[in-house]
């Protein structure tokens, strides 16, 4: 099957999909081609949507392709649906997220350590919202569990994987004003 076939096919398979299809899940329905040819045929289609400047993106994301709106039409689309985003955090929350995120496996002590707060109902809340997930126990006295983030977390935030989080010198450059000039 060449590629021009393929796409419309993906493509389809990607739209219905209610979380992020990877190239396995998409080769394994396409038993007669090559694997290479998938791989094509998904870079061909991301292309595309590159090229015709459309509303959707063709992205990868939690190791898997999403069909997905572009992030500068963000306003639009909540105005249209007149809602606020379904997973809103408190501040607490987001900061112990961020904990999480960057320190990862951590225990409930070390995130309280780092915020200098409780940090317990903060855990819970990012739990119930599936965006963390027990990784385990750390191996002490009383072996607490470590939490670490999950693969809602990197669908929510639209992230492939943990190395496309913003790095310190990302933060460094939003702050500093002389940045600017």
């Amino acid at each position: 099957m060449r590629v021009d076939e393929l796409k419309p096919i993906l493509e389809a398979v990607i739209f219905v999909a209610s979380e992020p299809v990877t190239e396995e899940e998409l080769a394994r329905l396409l038993p007669d081609v090559a694997r290479e040819d998938v791989k094509a045929a998904l870079e061909a289609l991301r292309r595309d949507y590159d090229a015709a400047g459309r509303g959707l993106e063709l992205r990868r994301i939690a190791g898997g392709y999403q069909l997905r709106t572009r992030p500068e039409y963000q306003d639009y689309i909540r105005r249209y649906l007149k809602t606020r985003p379904s997973a809103r955090l408190s501040m607490a929350a987001l900061e112990t997220l961020a904990v999480i995120a960057y320190k990862q496996p951590i225990t409930l002590p070390e995130i309280q350590e780092i915020r200098g707060v409780n940090s317990a109902r903060a855990v819970k809340t990012l739990l119930e919202k599936r965006l963390i997930e027990p990784k385990g126990r750390k191996p002490v006295v009383g072996r607490p569990i470590l939490y670490g983030t999950s693969r809602e977390f990197l669908i929510h935030f639209g992230l492939n994987d943990l190395s496309e989080l913003p790095t310190i010198e990302d933060f460094r450059e939003v702050s500093d004003p002389a940045s600017d000039r």
